[in-house]
């Protein structure tokens, strides 16, 4: 992988483990949102004029990068927003599957609405475990996140095929911000219904952007009342119109759509297979040195799958402190203290963690 050091300054000040919270803002990115502001500046409403022409287009490079039609994604503030607005559209009579301890974007909303509510322990078997569930507990939806923000926990995505396979009727909505630009993704052949993400975390898009994707046969069954009622002069399609008004109401900021569109060809240009490859050699590095020396938790020692490129350090606020002294910046979650590793880190930064832990 190249050096980043160049694309993103903080790199020089300190090693930066912490994309799990935060990625970071490329130079590039910097100077074409300048550019961005710089065009409104100059051109007043002429500017806003080119905006349906400029989503369609970033709708499209979402399509290509995620394997999804243009007309079936819904252009987000954040995945808070779109979940929010997605089980207002699903109905309070739905039994959702959720699982214990994970992001709270994805449970609370659930556990604070009117449905019928059950859970999944996340552990070692978190498949076996979720598979159970379906089978006793018959869920209308299973809402998951992906890669599970305090430990890193990955959910098999060919299990997710299999269990949509077994239970066609059980809805899958996923949470993909924690793990949307770690490597390939085809929405279209996935098990998943519904995937939304925000893009400040790896797709290093910045804040106030997000999406959601959608399978044609879920369309049917949001807002009910709605769906096919054709709304004049859009130029929409039936099911666009549809995404549309309920997920994208109002006017849409295009400084933060056009630097999620920026962002995702500059991961295309580096290459996702070639990101994939990279955080898979650190995250197996990490898992070696970090589990033979007991800083991580049994359930992900103990756990076949692979992990993702989060992990949680047992260790308390003095831990923290200590790796802050040392330039490493990382977040206090859970009881531990959660690293991550993006393309721009590299063996080089592992090896400094490795020798702050006494490893």
């Amino acid at each position: 992988m190249k050096d980043f050091t160049r694309e993103f300054p903080l790199l020089t000040q300190y090693t930066y483990l912490n994309t799990a919270s935060s990625g970071l803002l490329s130079e590039s990115l910097l100077y074409w949102r300048q550019e961005h502001d710089l065009d409104f500046l100059i051109k007043g409403s002429l500017f806003r004029d080119t905006h349906h022409s400029f989503l369609k287009e970033i709708r499209k490079d979402l399509g290509n990068f995620f394997g999804c039609l243009p007309e079936r994604i819904a252009l987000l503030p954040n995945f808070s927003f779109g979940y929010n607005t997605l089980l207002k559209g699903l109905g309070a009579d739905k039994k959702i599957l959720i699982l214990e301890g994970d992001y709270p974007s994805v449970s609370w909303p659930v556990v604070t609405g009117n449905f019928s509510v059950c859970y999944a322990a996340i552990n070692e078997n978190l498949e076996s475990t979720i598979m159970e569930k379906v089978a006793t507990e018959n869920p209308d939806v299973l809402a998951l996140s992906l890669v599970q923000y305090i430990n890193g926990v990955k959910i098999n995505l060919d299990f997710l095929k299999d269990l949509k396979k077994k239970f066609p009727r059980l809805l899958i909505v996923a949470d993909g911000t924690q793990y949307c630009g770690t490597e390939p993704f085809h929405f279209e052949d996935s098990g998943i219904d519904i995937l939304g993400a925000s893009g400040y975390k790896w797709l290093l898009a910045g804040y106030g952007n997000g999406f959601m994707l959608f399978k044609e046969v879920v369309l049917p069954t949001l807002y009910k009342n709605t769906y096919g009622e054709p709304s004049a002069n859009t130029g929409y399609s039936q099911e666009q119109t549809h995404l549309i008004n309920h997920f994208e109401p109002g006017h849409q900021d295009t400084l933060s759509f056009g630097s999620l569109q920026y962002s995702l060809r500059f991961l295309n240009g580096i290459g996702q297979k070639k990101i994939q490859d990279h955080l898979d050699m650190l995250s197996a590095l990490a898992y070696e040195k970090l589990s033979r020396a007991g800083f991580l938790e049994a359930s992900v020692v103990n756990r076949k799958e692979k992990h993702s490129s989060i992990f949680n350090l047992k260790g308390d606020q003095a831990l923290y402190d200590k790796l802050r002294s040392h330039g490493i910046l990382a977040s206090v979650r859970g009881e531990g203290i959660r690293i991550s590793f993006h393309m721009y880190n590299t063996e080089k930064d592992i090896k400094k963690l490795l020798k702050v832990l006494g490893i």
